[in-house]
């Protein structure tokens, strides 16, 4: 799972919100593994940073952690203490707790080409800040299926991530439930870890006849009846409440969420999106905007291993920096693309 920061914004800067500033090499927007892997890389360039985060993180209730190396079980919250550590202990750093309420183009400002206005938190002053760059690393907001309680087990009996949760939860009677249509995929990857896997789709998710059969032939069953809660005692989730009053025991499993771009403050600059209205980027993190880039979940395909958004964190990072430093005065300007080893 991913534990990105999802910041709440507004449209318009404020000049009120505080005094500006000198400009800053990069604002980077989420202190979730993308933001600080690159906020690292880049004061370690010795490149004025100052990073923006709400403290949200959208797996917050989430307890343990997998698959990031040197880290593994390792608690979201304690992976991001860690990071924000290692990243302030440069002179470069700046941490900023606060709500992002714009991001503004400047037109004709030379190379402090954005105006972040932000809400301060926990005390914090609300500021007004000028960035030659900005990398947005801000995760997703996700929306569960709309069950009373789904809320109580997710993070610890029921998971969204199959690659981080799937070895604590294998030999078990598990729950697939979600509305999207994409089920079947998931499926076939819980498959491999329990032999007792049901998918329910309340009523509204969707999984052809051909999948469903796909499914069958791995021990697979589709439930495609409308729910009405999970359930479970002492601390445990012992099932699934189906609308018609019967009762499914199960003993844990997952959950598909939608999900949506933490980053709606960058419509006013109006990058590149996909359908699903993630931020377009190329291999180095590019996106349509110049001096604009954004790494992490807030990108295609979306919800990834923290340890594949901290990479992306620390791609964008490299062609930041290069772009920084501008072109040769005897050479065109260097083109990154596909060459993700630059640095």
């Amino acid at each position: 799972m991913s534990p990105d920061a999802s910041l709440s914004v507004g449209a318009g800067s404020d000049s009120a919100a505080g005094t500006t500033e000198a400009p800053y090499d990069v604002v980077i927007i989420g202190a979730g593994p993308a933001g600080l892997a690159a906020g690292l890389s880049l004061v370690r360039a010795r490149r004025r940073t100052l990073m923006i985060d709400s403290n949200r993180p959208r797996h917050s209730a989430t307890l343990r952690s997998h698959g990031f190396i040197t880290r593994d079980g390792v608690p979201p919250l304690e992976l991001r203490r860690i990071g924000r550590e290692e990243y302030e202990a440069y002179p470069a750093a700046e941490f900023h707790m606060g709500l992002v309420r714009s991001v503004e183009q400047r037109p004709g400002a030379g190379a402090a080409r954005f105006t972040v206005s932000t809400k301060g938190m926990r005390g914090e002053k609300n500021r007004v800040v000028t960035a030659r760059t900005v990398l947005i690393a801000t995760g997703l907001a996700e929306t569960l299926p709309a069950l009373p309680s789904i809320r109580a087990w997710y993070g610890t009996n029921l998971h969204s991530c199959i690659a981080c949760d799937g070895y604590e939860e294998a030999d078990r009677a598990l729950a697939l439930i979600g509305e999207t249509g994409d089920l079947a995929e998931h499926a076939l990857l819980i498959s491999q870890w329990t032999h007792d896997l049901i998918v329910f789709t309340n009523g509204v998710g969707q999984v052809t006849e051909a999948d469903e059969a796909g499914l069958a032939a791995r021990g697979v069953r589709v439930d495609r009846r409308p729910l009405t809660d999970v359930v479970g005692e002492r601390g445990a989730m012992t099932g699934v409440q189906v609308a018609d009053g019967e009762f499914v025991a199960r003993e844990g499993g997952f959950v598909r969420p939608r999900y949506e771009a933490a980053a709606t403050f960058a419509g006013t600059l109006n990058p590149a999106t996909d359908a699903a209205g993630l931020l377009v980027v190329d291999p180095q993190g590019r996106t349509s905007v110049p001096g604009l880039y954004a790494a992490g979940d807030t990108t295609p395909p979306g919800p990834e291993q923290l340890l594949v958004s901290a990479g992306e964190g620390a791609r964008a990072a490299v062609a930041i920096n290069r772009e920084l430093l501008g072109p040769l005065a005897t050479h065109p300007p260097l083109n990154l693309a596909g060459r993700p080893g630059v640095g």
